[in-house]
């Protein structure tokens, strides 16, 4: 079997039943109906529960206070596509092929917990984004991973045969840039509210950007409202068990396809009425990765032993969990960026110290080649923002020289952030011979992690993901 989590564990299967179950949920009672409402690029900690003063989010305040907030919950992947296969397959995304890359494929071989859910009775859809971007076809499979797709979750409830349970996945667009939407939230906001990361120059640009993603984040907020009330209004809100969280990362250089907490850490609760307490804030490792073993068990099946997955729900019921003091984070390819269509591969341990990464290729730039080589623009890994433009034409400045260096600049080999001095992950402490023993037990555990769940990368260099095929023409005429 592998294991995300296996220093100390036995292997982790759950039988057909859950919590004492068999074919129904939880002793026999009828099994709940899963609802997932997802943020495309919602970063950690924009959300009014958990203290920022910009993004008025009720909606998801509301599912935290009323079940589990989770305060330290992570995506596996900092990349749309390969994080959302990770969640859909409860499987490391090294372990999906091209299914770790960006707009590639995600093979139909790897089983995916929609279908498990279909195949037991659920009528399953979603909305919106799904499994994405990537070339369905080319995957082998015929339709979205996600399921059937839906123009709304109304619609989907419009057609939902009478008491059969579902699964629902509403993938938002919010808060993805461009920041446009919503600009009605921006009256009131003040600039000096905006909470500006160390990672970025304290800048009015970037204060005003911050304010723009807000102003999305508020908007992604008020669509999870409306579904939360359509469940009221259909009487089905207690025995729905419902997750609000996001696939990764915000759009702003060093967060998205980085593997620092900026491009990682996400906003995330569980409300399930019936069956979990409320008012729970949840300090243990969680990443979307457990989604999978999560569902399976509320609906009482069992789940694949080649999955990954750790379910919730155990943390629900008071159980501690030893494996839960740490994350694995990684990336591959994520927009064909660099010259040969080059990965920046990467591999990392989040713990509540310390953040470490490997950097498997630093001869490469980690947010693409300074030139234009396919997708995107020049350094495409970091979307196009007002910040990135400002940080951009600052290179030689005295000042934002260290703003361009943090976002653009090759990196070593390795990365080490002491969390308790440097919580905004500036300060590479590797290095340091004071940080020696930190180093080479967080080195240890990527590598026996890397080695248990078959990363092809614990083998030594190879260039799958480099030759894995990028489906998506190229964003611009390259000029003559």
């Amino acid at each position: 079997m592998n294991l995300r989590w296996f220093e100390g564990w036995a292997a982790f299967g759950l039988a057909a039943l859950a919590w004492g179950g068999g074919g129904a949920a939880c002793g026999g009672e009828p099994r709940p109906n899963i609802l997932v409402i997802m943020g495309d690029n919602w970063s950690w900690p924009h959300a009014g529960i958990l203290g920022d003063r910009l993004c008025k989010t009720p909606t998801f305040d509301r599912l935290g206070r009323e079940g589990m907030l989770f305060t330290h919950a992570f995506a596996p992947h900092p990349s749309c596509a390969p994080s959302r296969a990770a969640m859909l397959t409860g499987m490391v995304s090294h372990r999906l092929e091209d299914g770790a890359n960006l707009l590639g494929r995600l093979p139909a071989k790897f089983a995916v917990f929609p279908d498990l859910l279909e195949a037991a009775g659920y009528q399953i859809g979603y909305a919106g984004k799904g499994w994405s971007p990537g070339s369905v076809e080319e995957s082998g499979r015929t339709r979205n991973p996600a399921g059937v797709k839906f123009a709304s979750f109304d619609e989907f409830m419009a057609k939902l045969p009478a008491g059969k349970p579902f699964w629902f996945w509403f993938s938002s667009r919010h808060p993805h840039r461009p920041w446009t939407d919503a600009r009605e939230n921006k009256a009131g906001m003040r600039p000096e509210d905006a909470v500006v990361p160390p990672y970025l120059p304290d800048q009015p640009t970037v204060r005003d950007d911050i304010l723009n993603y807000a102003c999305e984040v508020i908007d992604f907020d008020s669509e999870a409202g409306e579904m939360v009330r359509l469940l009221e209004d259909r009487g089905l809100s207690d025995n729905t068990l419902i997750v609000m969280t996001s696939d990764n990362g915000w759009q702003m250089p060093r967060g998205l396809a980085n593997c620092y907490d900026s491009g990682t850490r996400i906003p995330m609760a569980l409300r399930w009425k019936a069956k979990v307490p409320g008012g729970q804030s949840i300090d243990a490792f969680v990443s979307l990765t457990d989604l999978a073993a999560t569902f399976l068990e509320a609906a009482g099946l069992p789940v694949p032993a080649e999955m990954d997955s750790l379910s919730l729900l155990p943390l629900a019921r008071g159980e501690s969990q030893a494996s839960r003091d740490a994350v694995f984070v990684e990336r591959e390819r994520h927009a064909n960026v660099r010259k040969g269509d080059l990965s920046y591969p990467v591999r990392g341990i989040r713990t509540r110290d310390f953040l470490y990464l490997r950097n498997l290729s630093p001869g490469r730039w980690p947010a693409g080649d300074p030139e234009y080589y396919w997708s995107v623009d020049e350094y495409g890994d970091i979307d196009w923002t007002p910040t990135k433009a400002l940080i951009e034409a600052g290179e030689t400045d005295p000042v934002m020289g260290h703003y361009f260096r943090l976002a653009f600049a090759k990196r070593p080999a390795e990365e080490l952030f002491d969390l308790s001095r440097d919580p905004g992950q500036t300060n590479n402490v590797a290095a340091d011979p004071a940080y020696a023993e930190a180093l080479g037990q967080l080195r240890g555990r990527v590598t026996r992690w890397m080695e248990a769940t078959g990363d092809p990368r614990a083998k030594g260099e190879t260039d799958f993901w480099d030759r894995a095929p990028y489906y998506a023409k190229p964003s611009r005429q390259k000029e003559e």
